[in-house]
């Protein structure tokens, strides 16, 4: 998709109903849908997050920057993300917090992104966090600086390669909660993106396909 054509979709994007968690659903592991079934949020008191969906334009064409976490001994070590991270009292709000964490971790400053509006937030239980998803968009190619303590690399996905159906596939994953598990999720070059993810991607999927 050539990024003038996806400027066009800007204003749909921001007035069209979410399709939320049927979206998620669709890129949910059956375990995790069983398990917030019985969650009793105000008990769990999860931390809060945010992330950024940024979109941009690299060679005219339509792109999603996504990261890989470093390795490290926790449940989202090496996990193919989007750039973000735990709400800190210094941010305004949360879409301030996607914006900042997205500055730390990939270099964009926020002067360079447009936010388009929020998309569902998704709970994730291992690390008991709330995230809320932001998407926003630079009109400029970017040079992304990548935070070498907390980012392995950086992903870059096209739109034409995340409109095609047959990025989504099954796989088994060993998950934190329930061992060896098939999962459903989008195959990106060498990588596998999974979990949540995969739910933010899903909801974002289905938003365009209701308006191109």
């Amino acid at each position: 998709m050539h990024f003038d054509e996806f400027l066009k979709y800007t204003s749909k994007i921001l007035n069209v109903e979410l399709p939320a968690t049927d979206a998620h659903a669709k890129m949910a592991p059956s375990n995790r849908l069983e398990l917030l079934k019985n969650i009793d949020f105000e008990k769990m008191s999860p931390r809060k997050a945010a992330v950024m969906m940024l979109v941009y334009p690299k060679n005219e064409q339509t792109h999603l920057a996504l990261i890989q976490r470093t390795s490290y001994n926790g449940v989202h070590s090496s996990q193919i993300a989007f750039p973000g991270g735990k709400a800190e009292d210094g941010d305004e709000n949360l879409s301030k917090t996607a914006l900042r964490e997205t500055h730390e971790e990939i270099g964009v400053h926020p002067n360079k992104v447009e936010l388009i509006r929020p998309f569902t937030k998704v709970y994730i239980p291992p690390s008991n966090f709330m995230v809320y998803p932001f998407l926003g968009y630079s009109t400029q190619e970017l040079a992304f600086t990548i935070q070498e303590e907390e980012v392995a690399g950086l992903v870059e996905l096209s739109m034409a390669d995340f409109l095609d159906d047959g990025i989504v596939q099954n796989k088994i994953m060993k998950t934190s909660y329930a061992g060896d598990f098939e999962v459903p999720g989008f195959r990106v070059n060498e990588y596998f993106v999974w979990g949540a993810t995969a739910m933010m991607l899903s909801e974002l999927k289905e938003t365009l396909k209701m308006i191109l």
